[in-house]
C-alpha cells in the first residue's frame, strides 16, 4: 500500500505538462503516504511487542518472509518524493539530510536483501511449481536506488557528492535488476513448464514489470545528471574525466545509457502485457460461465447445473497492479524526454489517470475485503497455513506435551521421555507411514 502510493506521488511529479492543482494533488499524495507509513509501522510494532514470537515467524513464514523488504521499498519511495516536493522549497540542510537517508538506503537495500534471501535458503525449500514473481520481491529495494540517485543527483550542490552518489546509485541499481533477471530465468521456465499460475496469484506476475522499469529510469536519470557531476566550471583541472574532456565524456555516456535503457523499457512493455493477458483470463472464462447460467445455477437450456463461480480474490498483491505500474510511467516519461517524443509523453499522462483509478480501486477493495475478513483475519488472505507451514510445528508441539502427559501418568516425569529429537523424528516417521 505504501510503495504504491508511493510511487503514485513519484508519477504524479513526473507528469512533464506541469500545473499548480497536479503538484497539490502529488502533496496530498506524499503527505498520505507519510501517514499511511507510520501506521503500518505503529501496528507492526504493536503485533512484534504483544507477540513476539511472529517476529521470527513473519521471517521464516514461506510467504510473509518476502514482503519483508517492503519497508525499505516504501521508505525509498518516502526519500524519493522528499527531495522531489521538499528540495525547492527548503534551504540546504533537508538535501544534506536526504544525502545520509540515500546512504542508509543503500545500505538497509543491501543488507536487508542479502539477509532475506539467506533466510530463505537456509529455512524454507521451494519447488519450481511455487515459483511466482514475488521470488524478485527482496531484491526490490535494490531497485530503488538508481531512481533515488537520479532525482538526488540533480539536486545536490556539490559536484563530487553527485558523482559520488550517480556511481552508488548506478553499482546498486545494476546488482539489483542482476539478481532480479536470474530470477526471471526462473520464472521463465515455471511458465513453461508448469503453465500460468493459479488465478489468486496473477496479481503477482506485474511485479516483473518492476526491475527493468526501475533501471530503465534511474539509468537515464543518472546519466542527465552527468553533466552537471563531471564539468566543473570554476576549476579547469577538473574538465578531464578517465582521459577524456569531461564534457564529451558525458554526452557520450548519456547516448549509451539511453539507447541501451530502449531495451529495458521494453523488456518492462513486454512483461506488462504478459501479465495484462494473464490477469485478464480469469475475468473472461469467469463472464462466460457467468452469461451460461441464470441466477439459479441452471443453464439457459433449463438443465440443472450448479455453477461455478471463480474469480481473483483480493489480496494485497493487488497492489501490484499499481506499483510496477508507477515505475513504468517514469520510465516512459524518460524516454520520452531523452528521445523528445511528445507521443510518449501523452501516453505516460494517460497512463498516470488510470494508475489513480486503480490506486483508488484497489484501495476501496482493500476496505472491502477488511470488512467482509477476508483479510487480516485467522486463516485467511496472508494469514492463512501454507505447506503445513504452522501445522506441522505445532503437531511437533503437540506430540511433545502428549508424551509428558503420558509419562505423568505414569507415574514418571517429563524427563523420563525420549528428548525432543527423537520425538520430532519419531514423530515424522509415524507421519510417513
Amino acid at each position: 500500500m505504501c510503495m504504491a502510493t508511493g510511487g503514485l506521488a513519484n508519477v504524479l511529479h513526473s507528469v512533464p505538462y506541469r500545473s499548480d492543482w497536479i503538484y497539490y494533488v502529488g502533496l496530498i499524495v506524499f503527505f498520505l503516504n507519510l501517514v499511511l507509513y507510520l501506521i503500518v509501522w505503529s501496528m507492526l510494532l504493536t503485533r512484534f511487542l504483544s507477540y513476539p514470537s511472529t517476529f521470527r515467524g513473519s521471517l521464516v513464514h514461506p510467504t510473509e518472509s518476502l514482503f519483508v523488504p517492503g519497508f525499505v521499498v516504501s521508505l525509498g519511495t518516502i526519500c524519493i518524493t522528499i527531495v522531489e516536493y521538499g528540495a525547492n522549497n527548503t534551504g540546504q540542510w533537508l538535501t544534506k539530510t536526504v544525502l545520509v537517508l540515500f546512504w542508509i538506503n543503500v545500505f538497509l537495500a543491501m543488507t536487508l536483501s542479502i539477509t532475506i534471501y539467506m533466510v530463505l535458503w537456509s529455512s524454507l525449500t521451494f519447488t519450481i511449481a511455487q515459483m511466482t514473481p514475488i521470488w524478485i520481491f527482496p531484491a526490490y529495494p535494490l531497485l530503488i536506488i538508481g531512481p533515488h540517485a537520479a532525482n538526488l543527483s540533480a539536486k545536490l550542490y556539490d559536484p563530487t557528492q553527485s558523482l559520488q552518489v550517480i556511481v552508488g546509485g548506478f553499482t546498486v541499481q545494476g546488482v539489483g535488476f542482476l539478481v532480479s533477471l536470474t530470477i526471471y530465468s526462473a520464472f521463465v521456465y515455471r511458465l513453461m513448464t508448469q503453465k500460468l499460475p493459479a488465478d489468486p496469484s496473477r496479481p503477482a506476475m506485474f511485479v516483473s514489470v518492476g526491475p527493468a522499469a526501475f533501471t530503465c529510469s534511474g539509468t537515464i536519470g543518472m546519466a542527465q545528471n552527468l553533466h552537471r557531476a563531471l564539468v566543473h566550471i570554476d576549476d579547469p583541472s577538473t574538465q578531464m574525466f578517465m582521459g577524456v574532456p569531461a564534457d564529451l565524456a558525458s554526452n557520450i555516456l548519456r547516448i549509451v545509457a539511453n539507447w541501451c535503457s530502449l531495451w529495458l523499457w521494453g523488456l518492462a512493455i513486454w512483461f506488462f502485457f504478459v501479465s495484462v493477458i494473464s490477469n485478464v483470463a480469469p475475468l473472461y472464462m469467469h463472464h462466460r460461465r457467468k452469461v451460461q447460467f441464470d441466477g439459479k445455477g441452471n443453464n439457459k437450456h433449463g438443465h440443472g447445473h450448479k455453477q461455478h463461480r471463480q474469480t481473483i480474490p483480493f489480496a494485497m498483491t493487488w497492489y501490484s497492479y499499481i506499483f510496477p505500474q508507477t515505475a513504468l510511467t517514469t520510465a516512459t516519461f524518460r524516454v520520452a524526454e531523452a528521445f523528445n517524443i511528445e507521443a510518449l509523453n501523452i501516453l505516460g499522462c494517460v497512463m498516470t489517470g488510470l494508475l489513480i483509478v486503480l490506486w483508488l480501486f484497489v484501495v476501496a477493495m482493500m476496505i472491502r475485503a477488511i470488512m467482509l475478513k477476508h483479510i487480516l483475519w485467522p486463516e485467511k488472505g496472508e494469514d492463512r497455513e501454507e505447506g503445513g507451514f504452522m501445522r506441522s510445528r505445532t503437531a511437533q508441539k503437540g506430540v511433545v506435551r502428549q508424551n509428558d502427559v503420558e509419562a505423568q501418568a505414569a507415574g514418571g516425569s517429563s524427563s523420563n521421555v525420549e528428548p525432543n529429537g527423537q520425538r520430532a523424528r519419531r514423530w515424522r516417521a509415524d507421519q510417513g507411514r
